[in-house]
């Protein structure tokens, strides 16, 4: 498998994003070839602090990088030799089959947009990310690619999540449903309404549960969320928001007394499951499915280990070939659309 990725893209970048490079080639040896793009003389110098000589790794100089204040297609059109820029070019090109990064997510997405374009059929991109429950893993799409989204955007995202969750997540029937603010088929603002007819006509095709709310995604959620790219990253940011706000809570809270620090060594062990499985580095990155190729998007605040996780998720995409799955869904969902009804002639 080989796989680029952008070395100068995140808050803690390139020291996060070479380190985890480095324990993404201890723990996969089917990375046949890492490309990394970036200022060589740094790159190089993070691999010397972990006496990393791994012939697999190949630097691709870069001479931009892509600030927070920059629009997304000002970093693709104006930073043509930034590291996202050129880490998305190994893959137009063919010389990678997937691109992780934890920079400027506008400017990965545009850039993976205009360079790699969509798949037959579709018409946006969108993000999933995996998020926890209490009972099991869902996939939430969009996580932030296309905030402004009309309803076939969101019925392709239907489509889409439920492709990855099936094929990806083992989802044998993913069930769908429509974020709202009410489960009621009447409940919501004019996208989802319109949303709503419009995937509830897409039939046996998808297992459609219908609306859900705030409460379901946590409790019982179904194995896809369909939202437009505003919403659901709010919903991202706010729930990784949350998490941290309570372990700190909670932490605030055993510390305060000697009998709650008692109780707080025998529970640790269940605090760090609870951790673990909250934890954005433990996911790694949120495939931009519906593209021509594969392109991996990580927090800003990256760790080395989210890294790890990332080029992980990068490898299983590459493995499950998902994106042949997506053109079937929206080819057969596009044919039974537009096939109009014949009248039989009399014999």
């Amino acid at each position: 498998m080989k796989i680029a990725l952008d070395a100068m893209g995140g808050d803690h970048a390139p020291e996060n994003i070479v380190h985890g490079a480095v324990l993404a080639l201890r723990a996969y040896p089917h990375i046949s070839r890492l490309f990394l793009a970036g200022d060589t003389p740094r790159v190089e110098a993070e691999l010397k602090k972990h006496a990393c000589h791994d012939a697999r790794i190949e630097i691709v100089h870069t001479t931009q990088v892509v600030d927070m204040s920059d629009s997304g297609l000002d970093a693709v059109r104006k930073k043509k030799d930034s590291s996202i820029s050129r880490a998305v070019d190994l893959v137009k090109e063919g010389k990678a089959q997937a691109v992780v990064s934890a920079g400027h997510t506008g400017a990965a997405v545009t850039a993976s947009l205009i360079k790699l374009r969509t798949l037959p059929g579709v018409e946006r991109p969108a993000i999933a990310t995996i998020m926890p429950s209490l009972g099991k893993h869902w996939v939430l799409i969009d996580a932030g690619a296309n905030p402004d989204a009309q309803p076939s955007h969101l019925m392709q995202n239907a489509l889409m999540g439920a492709a990855y969750a099936r094929h990806v997540l083992g989802r044998e029937n993913p069930e769908v449903g429509l974020m709202s603010n009410g489960t009621e088929e009447e409940k919501g603002n004019a996208l989802c309404k319109e949303s709503y007819a419009m995937i509830r006509k897409a039939g046996a095709q998808l297992n459609f549960r219908g609306n859900v709310e705030g409460h379901d995604i946590w409790h019982d959620p179904p194995d896809v969320v369909v939202t437009d790219g505003f919403t659901g990253n709010i919903i991202l940011k706010s729930a990784e928001a949350l998490s941290h706000a309570i372990f700190d809570m909670v932490k605030r809270e055993i510390k305060a007394g000697f009998r709650t620090k008692i109780g707080g060594l025998l529970a640790k062990p269940a605090f760090k499951r609870v951790h673990k499985k909250t934890n954005a580095d433990e996911y790694g990155g949120m495939p931009l499915l519906g593209l021509n190729g594969i392109t991996i998007i990580s927090h800003g605040g990256a760790s080395a280990i989210a890294i790890l996780n990332a080029l992980r998720m990068a490898c299983e995409s590459i493995r499950h070939e998902v994106n042949p799955h997506i053109v079937e869904a929206i080819k057969i969902h596009h044919d039974s659309t537009t096939a109009a009804p014949h009248a039989h002639a009399p014999a």
